[in-house]
C-alpha cells in the first residue's frame, strides 16, 4: 500500500494547498463587500471554517509526517490573488466571486470525496472524520451559494439599475 499512502499523502498537501488558497481569497473578498451583508456574513463565517480546515488537515500532516508543501500552499495563494486581480475593474465582481466560490466549493467537494474514499482504503479512521467534517461544511456552503446566487443577481442588477454601487 505504498503506492496509496503517497497518493493520500500528495492529495492531503493539495488540499492544504487548496484550503490556503481559500483562505487568501475569502480574506480579500471579505474586505471588499459593502452592500451584501447576507454574502459577507456567509462568507466571513466561512473563512472562519476554512481556516479550522487547513488547521485540521495541517495536523493531519504533521500525524503522516509530511510536512505541507510549502510550494503548493504558496502557488495556492498567488493564485488565489491574481484571480482576484482582475475583479477589482469588473463592474460585476460580487455576481462572478458568488459563481466563482460555488465552482470551487464543487472542487472542494469532489476532493474530500477522494480523500474520504482513500482513508477508507487505507483504514485511516481519524483522518476520515476529519474529511466527513470538511464535506459537510463545503457541501453547506456550496448550498448557501446556490441558493443566493439568484437573490445576490437580483440585488446587484437592481443596485446597478439605479446607479448604486453594485460591484461591492
Amino acid at each position: 500500500m505504498t503506492h496509496a499512502k503517497d497518493n493520500f499523502i500528495a492529495w492531503l498537501k493539495s488540499a492544504h494547498a487548496m484550503e490556503e488558497q481559500a483562505i487568501t481569497a475569502l480574506t480579500a473578498q471579505t474586505r471588499r463587500l459593502e452592500n451584501y451583508p447576507d454574502l459577507k456574513a456567509r462568507m466571513l463565517e466561512h473563512l472562519e471554517e476554512t481556516r479550522s480546515q487547513a488547521d485540521a488537515l495541517q495536523s493531519l500532516l504533521n500525524d503522516f509526517s509530511g510536512a505541507p508543501s510549502t510550494l503548493k500552499d504558496i502557488a495556492g495563494r498567488i493564485a488565489a490573488t491574481v484571480h482576484g486581480i482582475p475583479a477589482l475593474v469588473m463592474n460585476d465582481e460580487v455576481v462572478k466571486f458568488t459563481a466563482q466560490a460555488y465552482a470551487f466549493e464543487h472542487l472542494e467537494i469532489a476532493t474530500y470525496r477522494m480523500l474520504i474514499a482513500a482513508a477508507d482504503e487505507l483504514g485511516e479512521t481519524e483522518a476520515q472524520a476529519v474529511f466527513e467534517r470538511i464535506l459537510a461544511e463545503e457541501m453547506s456552503m456550496a448550498r448557501w451559494l446556490e441558493d443566493n446566487l439568484d437573490p445576490i443577481t437580483r440585488v446587484f442588477l437592481m443596485r446597478d439599475e439605479r446607479d448604486l454601487q453594485a460591484k461591492r
